[in-house]
């Protein structure tokens, strides 16, 4: 195998933290790897090392001879002023280059070398650069060619750099979290591309579904060092799992040894003045190796939702466009409590301004939202929040609430709430502006839960988030006792999470699926074409109450609903057995109190319990 990339003993510090040290990996010809590390540890830092926007403290980086590379930033940055097709020009690559060096030529009086030019534009077909421009623009959904890129959403301005990348045909390509502000059918276009294509890929990425079926190796940038794991993200789950115990399994071995060593090195100095140096060498050595942290430092929340009644909110026939451009039509729907929604579609099809409309930033054009007085919303933008960069972690974080309820009469500080959230004490002295995209994003998220929402409104809570935080997250949300709606992307995320969806299909078009994405897309594939055409969204000539039927059970619901069932049986058990025992005039003083204590638990539980049985029997 031909080696295309050669990393060797790269450190690289930013003030007094090394983001990684000696790194050293190679990545062959048709390789497709995958980079996967923690927020903050350097990914998008190495990444533009190798992409030249950076440089390393020490160590080098070596690409094979005429080695053509193809880089696509997290963020990519184009004068506003441009048009579409200008900017897969902006950016000089190889070819773009050497165009200009024509353009140049051909308006010089003596055109010198003007046919070493021409022979090398026939080489990189630049004659057809354009053209291949347009090709892979059009692939990704972009035909204003001549639209100003001010005029684009941040999706359709990352798939103008996707493109910009493309174009250029690199033998090696390295993305920066792709997937970011894409939606979901160009996500799986730009899946499908890269699993066919020949290209030997260098990626970063949030989304594990991708990384499951596009990549063959992972590597894994942690303790400031880099691990290889030669298979998919399955592969590396499970090897992974086994690295670490095995590395736990050393340290406690050099532990064991350390407590023997200690004893030795505490002895007077005349005693092992005698002694060889290479042992006292070696036990600062071992000191180092029984004192390494080799447990997964892990986001805990576990914050109390404040109660929630039954009336949630209800949309009244609610209409939105922006000139020709339909979002909802005479959309109407009664939200459920303990609901799980998730809503997914094409960019520009009304996601973000449904939610806008729920929260009451933005009016409807016509119909209304009507809200709950127990509602207590939690809103996570995918704009982010306006820090304050010059203001520290935890003054950030204090400045929402000094102490987090979590229920059960425990409470944490700011700064003990903020280590559930892998901010170390060290790191909540930063300043926000050295904090990593996504650092902010955990910190935003932070803010948003330590208020003790009922009801969370995620607007895609995944983006720039490592996969540590997004399992966290997830396991959160399944557990959260209250309604979730969440706008995302990431297929593996929204079937992990969500009971069911809606289905933005533009035009004021709006499916309501019960069950998660994956089985959506299973559905989709099996549904005859004549009745995917049919309008699902309610019409003047639909009856009044349309938008109300009633929804299939999903299965987790199914699950739910026979778990309820058996805890209703306990739980009225265990209420007769408390009264029958009240009423005995044989216990204790202290056994009466504690029962008289228990019972009133029992009947909340026992109330919470029925109303969500009998919310549940009423789906089919």
């Amino acid at each position: 195998m031909v080696s295309y990339l050669q990393v060797q003993n790269l450190t690289r510090s930013v003030g007094d933290k090394t983001l990684f040290r000696d790194l050293s990996f190679s990545i062959g010809e048709g390789q497709k790897v995958g980079l996967i590390a923690k927020n903050g540890t350097g990914k998008s830092t190495l990444l533009n090392i190798l992409g030249g926007k950076d440089q390393a403290d020490e160590g080098q980086v070596v690409f094979h001879n005429d080695l053509r590379i193809g880089y696509l930033e997290q963020t990519p940055n184009y004068p506003l002023d441009l048009t579409v097709i200008e900017a897969c020009f902006w950016h000089g690559n190889e070819t773009t280059n050497l165009i200009r060096e024509y353009e140049t030529c051909m308006a010089s009086a003596s055109q010198e070398g003007l046919q070493d030019i021409l022979d090398r534009m026939e080489q990189l077909k630049a004659w057809d650069y354009e053209n291949r421009a347009k090709t892979i623009l059009s692939q990704l959904f972009i035909k204003e060619f001549d639209k100003p890129l001010s005029q684009l959403s941040g999706g359709q301005l990352k798939r103008v750099a996707l493109a910009n990348t493309l174009i250029m045909e690199p033998d090696l390509l390295i993305l920066d979290e792709p997937t970011n502000h894409l939606d979901l059918q160009m996500i799986e276009w730009l899946e499908n591309y890269l699993s066919r294509s020949n290209v030997t890929l260098l990626m970063v990425t949030h989304d594990r579904y991708f990384l499951d079926r596009v990549c063959s190796v992972i590597l894994e940038l942690d303790e400031e060092t880099v691990y290889t794991y030669q298979g998919n993200y399955a592969y590396f789950l499970e090897h992974r799992a086994q690295r670490l115990e095995v590395a736990r399994a050393e340290v406690a071995r050099a532990t064991n040894l350390y407590r023997t060593e200690l004893d030795w090195m505490r002895r007077m100095p005349q005693a092992r003045g005698h002694k060889a140096r290479y042992r006292e060498e070696a036990f600062y050595e071992l000191e180092k190796q029984a004192h390494r942290r080799i447990e997964e430092q892990q986001v805990r929340l576990e914050m109390k939702s404040t109660y929630i009644g039954s009336k949630i909110f209800e949309a009244e026939y609610v209409s939105k466009a922006y000139g020709d451009l339909v979002l909802l039509k005479d959309f109407y729907y009664n939200f459920s409590r303990y609901e799980k929604l998730g809503i997914v579609g094409n960019n520009g099809t009304g996601k973000s301004t449904f939610v806008k409309m729920l929260l009451g930033l933005v009016k409807p054009d016509s119909g209304r939202f009507v809200v709950g007085e127990t509602v207590r919303f939690g809103y996570y933008s995918q704009d982010g929040m306006a820090f304050n960069e010059q203001m520290k972690v935890i003054d950030a974080v204090r400045k929402t609430a000094e102490y987090v309820d979590l229920g059960g009469g425990r409470k944490l500080s700011a700064m003990q709430f903020l280590q559930h959230f892998m901010f170390s004490p060290q790191q909540q002295q930063n300043y926000i502006y050295k904090l990593s995209g996504g650092e902010k994003r955990r910190l935003y998220l932070c803010t948003v839960l330590m208020q003790s929402p009922n009801f969370l409104v995620l607007d895609e809570p995944t983006n720039d988030l490592d996969i540590t935080s997004l399992q966290i997250l997830e396991q959160y949300l399944q557990d959260f006792k209250g309604c979730v709606i969440i706008i995302s992307h990431d297929r593996y995320f929204m079937d992990k999470v969500v009971d069911h969806l809606f289905v933005f299909k533009g035009n004021g078009v709006v499916k309501d699926f019960p069950g998660n994405y994956t089985q959506y897309r299973e559905w989709e594939k099996l549904e005859p074409e004549p009745k995917k055409a049919q309008n699902t969204q309610n019409s003047p000539s639909t009856p009044r109450f349309q938008g109300e039927r009633k929804r299939k059970m999903s299965f987790r619901e199914k699950q739910e609903f026979e778990a309820l069932g058996k805890e209703i049986d306990e739980l009225e058990n265990e209420k007769a057995d408390i009264e029958a025992a009240l009423s005995s005039g044989t216990l204790s003083t202290q056994e009466i109190i504690d029962l008289s204590k228990r019972l009133p638990v029992v009947n909340d539980l026992l109330d919470e319990k029925s109303m969500r049985w009998l919310e549940l029997s009423e789906i089919e």
